[in-house]
């Protein structure tokens, strides 16, 4: 699933193609709002909240789309027909006289009134990457539930939102914490939330994202998908294995070494 910052840059620039101008192009090829009419009206504003991606809209609606693990909006020139998916994968499209956003395999597509986009995204934790990022709440979220494995509360975009399975890794060797710690038995808990918005800030502006500093092919992070290879702080070989209950397990990488306290 993309992380926040990929789907911060999405709605960059969806913002930045669509804002403030008059929809020549609004299809919904979804059955519940296949006869909904978007032709016409303007685009006031693409926001990100967390994961999710907001379209706002001069009529006072918004359309609510979210990219899960292969959902995609692609953006063309009007009048070049977009060759990056099959036609059958199109779920929205919305266009002006510049622009056309192809919505490919977007999941929960809905439109509801603006003042109501709190029942899409109100049960979200502080955005990361928001302009209403609140570092203490996190926290305080995050202590809430103190026998809680530290990684799977990261993932929990009720208790923040934002973080992928990448951002979780990346963010626990930074700290030296042990994915299975329990929250309570976190040293550091504001240090780890402050590290995970430092990470998605870093990268949140390009689509490459890189976690060493780093952007050459197969340097960019220090755990994350790099199983049996050397910890570029301590060589020790990086371990692999699944965390969480179905259907949110996820493969998680750390140093064995470097991120010691769960039963080592």
């Amino acid at each position: 699933m993309p992380e926040g910052d990929t789907v911060w840059l999405t709605a960059r620039r969806l913002d930045q193609a669509l804002r403030d101008r008059v929809l020549t192009v609004g299809e919904l090829r979804v059955p519940r709002l296949a006869t909904v009419e978007l032709t016409g009206d303007a685009v006031t504003e693409v926001t990100a909240r967390g994961k999710h991606l907001l379209t706002r809209l001069g009529s006072g609606r918004t359309l609510h789309s979210h990219l899960r693990m292969d959902g995609s909006w692609y953006l063309t020139r009007a009048g070049i027909r977009p060759r990056r998916h099959p036609e059958h994968m199109i779920r929205a499209r919305l266009g002006n006289d510049d622009w056309i956003a192809t919505g490919y395999r977007v999941h929960d597509l809905r439109l509801v009134r603006t003042q109501d986009e709190e029942q899409l995204v109100g049960h979200l934790g502080p955005d990361l990457l928001g302009p209403d990022w609140d570092a203490e709440r996190a926290v305080a979220n995050l202590q809430s539930r103190p026998d809680r494995a530290i990684g799977d509360a990261l993932l929990d975009q009720r208790v923040l939102a934002g973080i992928g399975n990448l951002y979780k890794c990346e963010t626990l060797f930074v700290q030296r914490v042990h994915p299975w710690t329990p929250v309570g038995d976190v040293p550091d808990l504001p240090a780890v939330v402050t590290t995970a918005h430092r990470l998605l800030r870093a990268n949140r502006d390009h689509p490459e994202q890189s976690t060493t500093g780093l952007v050459r092919r197969g340097e960019q992070h220090w755990v994350y998908r790099r199983t049996g290879e050397s910890c570029r702080r301590c060589g020790t070989a990086i371990t692999a294995a699944e965390q969480g209950e179905q259907p949110f397990t996820r493969t998680t990488w750390w140093c064995p070494r470097c991120q010691r306290g769960h039963s080592d």
